[in-house]
């Protein structure tokens, strides 16, 4: 791609100048009566390659109307959405997520279990997910502790990586749920949402792009999944909850669990709490569904999906390298060899 083409039209000088050349070789720099004794005279491999001078002179000039051009090579085409959803998914990783289950055949904990199904959600696997492009997302993760795996982002093979990156506890001490240290981190992160957005649209607009749209925030959202009670942490699972509320965010909880199972006489049910996860959703506007198996986590995910759509707008722009250079040093090296050949195995007198 050419940033001047009309500067294309200097190579029409080029049969002017092989004009030119060929009426001036019709001058003659000596004169004599007769050229007839000099037609017998043999040609030398010298006069016969002297004619490249000239080409060389030509080719030079073509190089440099090339570099007048200003070729250039675009780089980049991105998708910008315009309205989107800033999530941020909330996943429990304490020892009993290591409880096996079942997925596509495959039997895995249900840590892994999570992630596979977060990450096609987040990336979108061309069947039942399209994939969020455009929204913001981040990742915490809580077992005792409550920790950003990673901040939001725009951009979901970063979010799968860190996915990648979430292990179980390993230390007994640890194996914990914080399930209201987990509200607090998702929602504090969500609440400075708007200054986050507002420094990225400021580093877009320093690249000087011709069209960059504002991002808005359509909805905060927090996806919080577990399959324990809250038994650790600082803050109260309700609590944490009303001040999501009061800034706007809605918390979608997810219980992962398996059937109860008989023993004996006795029959042992879930750990789930799922009063306490039922509340946080109904204070916030979300929806508590639980999941016993890997395929009903799938259809909650794509039920949130459905529910937190994002308005896309398609945005096609391209940043430019340059690519002049080359055919100006091109330019140069031709007009040097010219000029040397010209004083050296070419020369002539006069």
């Amino acid at each position: 791609m050419l940033h001047t083409p009309w500067a294309l039209l200097l190579l029409l000088l080029i049969p002017i100048l092989i004009v030119l050349r060929w009426k001036c070789r019709r001058s003659a720099s000596i004169k004599f009566s007769s050229l007839s004794k000099f037609h017998s005279c043999p040609t030398s491999i010298r006069q016969r390659f002297r004619p490249l001078l000239f080409i060389a002179r030509l080719v030079c000039i073509v190089l440099l109307i090339i570099a007048i051009a200003r070729p250039r090579k675009g780089m980049k085409i991105e998708q910008i959405s315009t309205e989107g959803v800033v999530m941020m998914i909330a996943v429990d990783r304490s020892g009993s997520m290591g409880d096996p289950m079942v997925y596509q055949g495959e039997k895995l904990n249900r840590l892994e279990v999570v992630k596979r199904v977060v990450a096609d959600f987040v990336a979108g696997d061309g069947k039942d997910y399209k994939g969020r492009i455009g929204d913001m997302i981040g990742l915490v993760t809580y077992a005792r502790y409550a920790d950003t795996q990673c901040p939001l982002v725009r951009g979901n093979t970063i979010i799968t990586d860190f996915l990648k990156e979430t292990h179980l506890v390993t230390q007994r001490s640890e194996n914990f749920t914080a399930i209201g240290d987990g509200i607090a981190v998702a929602a504090a992160r969500l609440q400075k949402a708007e200054n986050q957005i507002t420094a990225d649209m400021a580093r877009l607009k320093a690249t000087q792009l011709e069209k960059d749209p504002d991002f808005t925030i359509k909805s905060k959202v927090i996806i919080l999944l577990t399959d324990g009670r809250n038994n650790a942490g600082e803050y109260d699972p309700l609590q944490a909850a009303k001040l999501a509320a009061e800034w706007g965010i809605k918390i979608y909880t997810i219980g992962i669990g398996s059937e109860v199972r008989q023993r004996g006489f006795f029959s042992r049910g879930p750990s789930l709490d799922e009063g306490l996860l039922s509340q946080i959703a109904k204070d916030t506007g979300g929806f508590y569904a639980r999941a016993d198996n890997a395929e009903q986590l799938r259809q909650i995910y794509q039920k949130i999906d459905e529910l937190e759509k994002t308005d896309v707008k398609s945005i096609e722009y391209v940043d430019y390298a340059e690519q002049f250079s080359p055919w100006g040093v091109a330019a140069l090296g031709v007009l040097l060899f010219e000029m040397l050949a010209a004083s050296t195995i070419f020369r002539k007198i006069p």
